[in-house]
């Protein structure tokens, strides 16, 4: 039988399969030394549970009255080499900025020392942020993308690497290598992931996007991607600029997600970022694939690139999480994503309110009174049900933070949420830490502390963070 290794007590919220948020108080959770979870039950089983397992009774972690435990947050789209100009050179549009910020930025990772001090620093800021789980671009530099990945290791994080392809740059011609050398350097980047057995950080095919790939590099890494079971990632639908530029380069393709489909780069282990433009029909084949979309809200409006609509995605069933997009994104924490979705959330609707009224379909207000007409025609409308139809929630929004994440990455079988079996990824909160950015001014239900935690909280709140049961955040002195 396995050894208990860590007991928790007090309040747990996650998120199922069946449920947005689920707050459990009063539960009493148990790893092993693998970092895995052998029981998530209630209190009143606690006898029950340390005669089974074996453990001191004495010994378990109890939290503290507001404290809670929420599982580790997942980014899935996140530029580490970017993080060195975060908040900076963000008044240009996607392809502008990429021409004058970017390229010539991460060009300079050849430097294996700048390569490592940046590294360090991402990977640092991201975890005490609560980022347990990162899907990294590095650059397409090898032995600075291998670095990453030791670095990712180092601390613990949970990771997914990968080492950028791109054969063709118009906009900045230096940085790009030829196909050859692309396939070749990618090679070598997964055999020296393989070779080096990291339990949690793994390599990820990465083509930038279509806008700097030849159709034979695209089609080249999907072979490589289906012979080695590699995950995928790249970049969708971001622009209308960046989508008029792909149709322009591939004439012979019905549209953008053809491109990849059809170059073998859409699997279930496939996540594509922003995808603001898909179509319906673009939309059915994601999901037919099982691939994903990395929603990054903050980048959308920060280069004003567009909006996604979420709901019309998990109308769809594709698979959803969230990014930050450093440094499209200017915040590296996924509680600036949660906040930025349920802002572009209410953009969405109050669009589609003032499209619906300026084509005389509905009329919200008639000479300052609510339209009755409106509210009850077939029975059944409501403003609540629009806002119900169109807007996300906290609760949805915590979902894709979460185990949303895990699902567009194709992990949710090991982590995600506190199901046992799983890997303990976790973020103990305290909203009552010194300097924390909101008060508790009185007894609220827990529910509402969360809440107030999700909008209002940063790292300062983010007591300790776990990865596989191993307690990575506050970092040991030498970190």
């Amino acid at each position: 039988m396995d050894t208990v290794q860590h007991v928790f007590k007090g309040t747990f919220i996650h998120s199922t399969h069946a449920c947005a948020m689920e707050v459990l108080e009063n539960y009493i959770l148990g790893t092993n030394s693998a970092g895995k979870i052998l029981f998530f039950e209630k209190t009143q089983e606690q006898l029950r549970l340390a005669q089974k397992w074996g453990f001191d009774e004495s010994k378990i972690d109890v939290l503290g009255k507001n404290e809670f435990f929420m599982p580790g947050m997942v980014d899935t789209h996140i530029h580490a080499p970017q993080y060195s100009f975060v908040g900076t050179g963000m008044e240009r549009p996607l392809l502008e900025w990429l021409k004058h910020t970017t390229f010539p930025i991460e060009d300079t990772y050849a430097n294996l020392e700048t390569a490592s001090n940046v590294y360090n620093s991402v990977v640092k800021r991201t975890l005490r942020n609560g980022t347990t789980t990162a899907c990294y671009f590095a650059t397409i530099h090898t032995d600075a993308s291998i670095v990453l990945a030791s670095i990712a290791d180092q601390y613990g994080q949970r990771a997914f690497i990968g080492k950028v392809c791109m054969d063709s740059n118009k906009a900045y011609p230096q940085y790009k290598e030829s196909n050859e050398e692309s396939i070749k350097e990618t090679k070598r980047f997964v055999e020296v992931m393989k070779k080096e057995k990291y339990d949690r950080v793994k390599p990820i095919v990465t083509p930038r996007f279509a806008v700097t790939c030849s159709e034979k590099l695209l089609n080249e890494l999907g072979t490589l991607a289906e012979e080695h079971q590699l995950h995928i990632q790249s970049h969708i639908s971001e622009s209308p600029a960046e989508i008029e530029e792909v149709l322009n380069l591939f004439p012979g393709y019905k549209n953008y997600t053809d491109v990849y489909d059809r170059n073998k780069l859409l699997t279930d282990k496939t996540v594509m970022a922003h995808g603001c433009y898909l179509s319906n029909e673009e939309l059915l084949i994601f999901r037919e694939k099982g691939a994903a979309i990395s929603h990054c809200p903050n980048s959308n409006i920060s280069l004003c690139s567009g909006h996604l609509d979420v709901q019309n995605i998990l109308k769809h069933k594709v698979k959803l999480g969230l990014g930050t997009d450093v440094a499209g994104g200017y915040s590296t924490s996924l509680l600036d994503a949660i906040r930025k979705a349920i802002e572009t959330s209410k953009i969405i609707f109050m669009e589609k309110q003032k499209k619906q009224k300026e084509n005389n379909t509905i009329d919200t207000f008639q000479k300052g009174k609510m339209d009755t007409n409106w509210i009850n025609s077939n029975g059944k409308n409501s403003i609540m049900e629009m806002e119900a139809n169109h807007v996300l929630s906290i609760k949805e929004a915590f979902r894709l933070a979460t185990l949303g994440g895990s699902e567009a990455l194709s992990i949710d079988h090991i982590t995600g949420n506190f199901e046992v079996d799983k890997e303990f990824d976790a973020l103990l909160i305290n909203p009552e830490a010194i300097d924390s950015p909101f008060e508790v001014l009185s007894d609220i239900p827990k529910e509402e502390m969360i809440q107030r935690f999700l909008y209002l909280g940063d790292d300062r709140n983010i007591k300790a963070v776990y990865v596989a049961g191993r307690r990575v955040v506050p970092f040991l002195t030498n970190a």
